[in-house]
């Protein structure tokens, strides 16, 4: 079995390469037997499970042949892709994970998330997760028209950008104490979302931080259950 760990690919119809990089990468694990983890922002922007396009329906088809084929794939939400849910994942027999979740790799014990909840320093960002990931309020989104949630999609992303220009790259990334505490029962925390990847040695424990998808390349995790936990390295994923 082997266990692949990806985030941040940011997938759009404007980025086609990204998109062929993804269905690339499915290709190549789709005999391994693989559990495919996909820790957040696997789109650029989610508008909502009823939201249907030519490009997005030949994911959908290759996801259902990677698991036809045996594999599994989970997915726990990120700051961009937040609503969506376990009714597009049944498409392909997904399965939607809590935002953290802890899993057991051979003698191991992970902890997977997006990272965005990590980023504490950022205390406007963290008053608006709050805020917008209300289930309350996601289940109000999800009853309006596709068209208002697009806008509303596009005021967010623009509101972000320009928010993001008046911040460190030092308040927008983890929190030191954040982290310690998130690896308090485990001795490898996962995640991405600050798109700096890197394995962080924090005494005998690991943070690895997965990297973004650019033009050509992107930053994955492979374990296998028989690695230790020095062995655990990021790969260079080429499309």
């Amino acid at each position: 079995m082997t266990y692949l760990f990806i985030s941040d690919l940011h997938l759009s119809p404007d980025h086609p390469r990204l998109v062929r990089g993804f269905l690339d990468l499915l290709t190549a694990y789709e005999n391994q037997q693989t559990q495919l983890y996909i820790l957040g922002d696997w789109f650029n922007a989610w508008i909502g499970d009823d939201y249907t396009a030519p490009w997005l329906d030949e994911i959908v088809d290759r996801l259902k042949q990677f698991t036809a084929a045996g594999n599994q794939i989970f997915f726990l939400a990120g700051n961009r892709d937040f609503v969506l849910g376990q009714n597009f994942l049944h498409q392909f027999s997904g399965q939607l994970l809590a935002d953290v979740h802890n899993l057991e790799i051979g003698s191991i014990r992970y902890r997977i998330e997006h990272g965005d909840a990590l980023c504490t320093d950022d205390i406007s960002y963290q008053r608006f997760r709050k805020v917008i990931r209300n289930p309350l309020l996601l289940a109000l989104l999800r009853k309006t028209p596709l068209s208002f949630r697009m806008k509303l999609a596009h005021g967010f992303r623009k509101k972000s950008q320009e928010s993001q220009q008046f911040k460190t790259y030092e308040v927008m990334d983890v929190n030191a104490s954040a982290v310690d505490s998130a690896l308090q029962e485990v001795e490898v925390l996962i995640h991405g979302h600050t798109h700096r990847a890197a394995i962080h040695r924090l005494g005998h424990k690991k943070r690895i931080v997965l990297g973004d998808w650019k033009l050509d390349h992107a930053e994955i995790l492979e374990i296998q259950p028989e690695q230790n936990i020095e062995s655990l390295k990021l790969k260079k994923w080429q499309y």
